[in-house]
């Protein structure tokens, strides 16, 4: 029996390596950016600096959307001509409707598609994408991946420093007085999306520099208690912190893999400018 060919079908909450950015099975469904009543498609026709701009200049903020059916179903619809079935990896179900489109568009295209909740975003849905394209290596169909990157779903932890609580207040989620008072007592909020997919508050630190030796230690204990072989590092235009964390990391964990990322402009949204993110999988 010939072996079956699998397309990967993402959006552009993911972080994409060149290498992925090139593969020919790898393809992305970018989220929607509106901003002052225009739409925008995240890594399509808004950079991340574009993004920056308009949230520095802008009273109103930019909000996003999910890519809406017809999207998906035009990708499917083009996908099942050259392959026999795909595998979709998307954000959290808790986080956005995403997943929803795409598994409505899949039965409405009349297309094999297997649905992966990363349970989380950027970095995390890197991790799921290279697994599933080892895992076609060994052979298996869409079904057997999507059981196993479903379960590899779940071994995904993040830390999440917020570079300033500026979004937050300006998207509605924070109120003036919370906003105030996080300022004058210079309140880092560090977040983490929970295994189920839930985005919540993991700790609130006073400055910085405390918040960022927080997540090095919580990092620590966790490749201490299980084995961290790879740690992602993603920053909103911040690249020199990034690099300064990435050091610390290694120093604090040797041999760990390490790699530095930009986030996405659907994700910049939310987190803001001078956001540090890293991620990583349990393995032991």
């Amino acid at each position: 029996m010939s072996k079956k060919k699998i397309a990967f079908v993402t959006d552009s909450t993911v972080y994409l390596t060149e290498e992925l950015r090139a593969h020919p099975d790898v393809y992305v469904v970018p989220i929607v950016v509106i901003s002052e009543g225009k739409e925008y498609e995240d890594g399509v026709n808004l950079s991340s600096e574009e993004l920056y701009n308009m949230i520095r200049n802008q009273k109103e903020v930019p909000k996003t959307s999910q890519p809406n059916v017809g999207k998906f179903i035009e990708l499917y619809e083009k996908l099942k001509k050259d392959y026999d079935e795909a595998i979709a990896i998307h954000v959290s179900s808790k986080l956005s409707g995403t997943i929803s489109s795409s598994t409505t568009a899949k039965e409405q295209a009349g297309f094999h598609v297997e649905a992966v909740d990363s349970f989380s975003l950027s970095y995390a849905i890197t991790e799921l994408l290279y697994k599933g394209l080892a895992l076609v290596e060994e052979d298996k169909d869409a079904k057997e991946i999507a059981s196993e990157l479903q379960e590899k779903a779940k071994t995904s932890r993040n830390l999440i420093l917020l570079g300033s609580l500026d979004q937050l207040y300006k998207g509605g989620r924070m109120s003036g007085a919370q906003f105030l008072l996080g300022n004058l007592l210079k309140i880092k909020p560090i977040l983490s999306i929970k295994p189920n997919g839930e985005l919540d508050v993991f700790e609130k630190v006073r400055s910085e520099k405390k918040a960022t030796s927080k997540i090095i230690a919580q990092l620590k204990q966790s490749s201490e208690e299980n084995k961290v072989s790879h740690v992602g590092i993603m920053h909103g235009n911040e690249l020199e912190k990034a690099k300064e964390l990435e050091k610390r990391i290694k120093e604090e964990i040797p041999g760990v893999n390490t790699l530095i990322g930009e986030l996405s402009s659907s994700l910049a949204v939310h987190a803001g400018e001078g956001t540090l993110a890293i991620f990583w999988n349990l393995e032991g």
